[in-house]
């Protein structure tokens, strides 16, 4: 099943991409600014609607990176901007419990035992615990950083909601560019405010589980709650943020000093 644009806001990039959003504007805590129109994050991208391609296609996007699992890139192929690399960049394993997230809760009966009575809020935070510590997640988010630091720009990285991978993928990057926390979880809640494609789709399978929509609402919004558990976990993992740049990510300080200097004004 597709996720149908809704949102028609003048105020949105992409009115059919409703979290696509430029990451530029952001201070880092020693004063310097992340350069506007290097570093997309975005919901789903099969959504594109014709009279968006104009401006899709003015952003000059020259990597687009696809966190999403082979299930989902398969059944939704990306509209690719003309002249941009495209690489699918998992960060999830697809064979988990709850990946093939579409077939799941198509079963209503797995659907009840993964996500009823209260559970879903607890898979999430065990998503971000897995985004922060799992071998796939770990590959891809190094991918994803290395890409940003070497690669062609502008580069846009998405997921289906652009809340949870991207999410996390966007903090990772405004971390290591010096933003503080603060101004990270901000960025990281105003998907909330970008959700009505996801809403859409989400209220069809929550019928079709026949789950109620308070069992599968936390699915649909980023709480700063599971910000804070990547965090927590990071630090119950490695000690610090830093060391999980370089033992988890195994990030080379070449490569993130190359971010910096691309990314920071």
């Amino acid at each position: 099943m597709g996720i149908v644009c809704l949102v028609t806001n003048d105020g949105f990039l992409l009115p059919s991409a409703p979290n696509f959003r430029d990451l530029g504007g952001h201070r880092t805590k020693d004063g310097r600014t992340l350069r506007g129109g290097l570093l997309y994050r975005s919901d789903a991208l099969h959504t594109i609607a014709e009279q968006d391609l104009p401006a899709y296609q003015g952003f000059g996007i020259r990597q687009l990176i696809d966190l999403r699992t082979h299930h989902e890139r398969d059944r939704l192929p990306d509209v690719v901007p003309e002249g941009a690399e495209y690489a699918a960049v998992g960060v999830q394993d697809a064979d988990a419990a709850g990946a093939n997230f579409v077939e799941l809760l198509a079963d209503p009966e797995q659907a009840r035992a993964m996500f009823g009575d209260g559970a879903a809020e607890r898979f999430m935070l065990e998503v971000y615990r897995a985004l922060v510590s799992d071998t796939e997640a770990l590959d891809g988010y190094r991918d994803l950083v290395e890409r940003a630091a070497k690669g062609p720009t502008a580069l846009v990285f998405h997921c289906s909601a652009g809340k949870d991978r991207t999410g996390w993928g966007a903090a990772l990057l405004l971390t290591l560019l010096g933003v503080d926390r603060a101004a990270v979880t901000e960025d990281f809640l105003v998907s909330n405010e970008r959700q009505a494609n996801t809403d859409h789709w989400m209220r069809q399978l929550s019928k079709d589980s026949q789950l109620p929509w308070e069992d599968v609402e936390p699915m649909t919004r980023v709480r700063a709650a599971y910000l804070d558990t990547a965090f927590a976990h990071i630090d119950e993992l490695y000690g610090s943020f830093d060391d999980y740049v370089a033992d988890g990510l195994k990030l080379s300080a070449g490569t993130v000093e190359a971010l910096r200097t691309r990314m920071l004004d």
